[in-house]
C-alpha cells in the first residue's frame, strides 16, 4: 500500500478517536485496545521490514516508543472517566489536549534528537509510536476503570 495513502487513512482514523472521545463515550475493552495494539502491528512490521536498519535505530525506536508509551499514560491520566448509563464512560478534557500537544513536541524534539545522534531517518515508522502512545493511554485508563468499579461498557453486537 502506498505509504501516502496508509499515513492519511491512519491520520483520519486519528482524528475520528481525537472527536470521539472528546464528545464521550463507552468504554469497552475491544475498543480500548483494538486500534492501537493495530497500530503498534503495523509499526513493528514495517520497521520489521526496512532494510539497513541498524542497531542504532533500533535503540532509538525501543527508547522512543518508551516515551511515547509513557507519554501516552500520562495523556490517559488525564482523561475524565464517569459513569453514565450505568456503565464507564471517557471523555477527553482540556488538560487531555494540553498533555497530548506537550507530548507531541516532546515527541518531536525526541525524534530530532534521535537523528542527530546517529538514528536513519527513515527508520522511523510513524504508526510505531502513535500505536504505543494510544497502547499507553489505553491501559493507564483501563487501569483507572478497574480501579473505579464501575463496569465496562459490552462490545456492541455485530461488530
Amino acid at each position: 500500500m502506498n505509504p501516502w495513502l496508509l499515513t492519511a487513512i491512519i491520520g483520519v482514523l486519528v482524528v475520528v478517536v481525537v472527536i470521539k472521545r472528546r464528545i464521550g463515550e463507552p468504554v469497552n475493552v475491544r475498543e480500548l485496545f483494538t486500534a492501537p495494539l493495530i497500530l503498534t502491528g503495523i509499526g513493528v512490521l514495517s520497521l520489521v521490514k526496512m532494510t539497513g536498519v541498524t542497531g542504532t535505530d533500533y535503540a532509538w525506536v525501543i527508547s522512543g516508543a518508551v516515551l511515547g508509551g509513557a507519554l501516552g499514560a500520562l495523556r490517559g491520566a488525564a482523561v475524565e472517566l464517569t459513569p453514565r448509563k450505568g456503565t464507564l464512560w471517557q471523555r477527553y478534557t482540556g488538560r487531555t489536549f494540553l498533555i497530548m500537544v506537550g507530548s507531541l513536541v516532546v515527541m518531536a524534539g525526541f525524534n530530532v534528537l534521535a537523528v542527530k545522534l546517529g538514528m536513519q531517518e527513515s527508520a522511523r515508522p510513524v504508526q510505531l509510536p502513535l500505536g504505543v502512545s494510544f497502547l499507553g493511554e489505553s491501559l493507564a485508563v483501563g487501569w483507572r476503570g478497574t480501579l473505579s468499579g464501575i463496569p465496562f461498557a459490552p462490545a456492541a453486537r455485530g461488530r
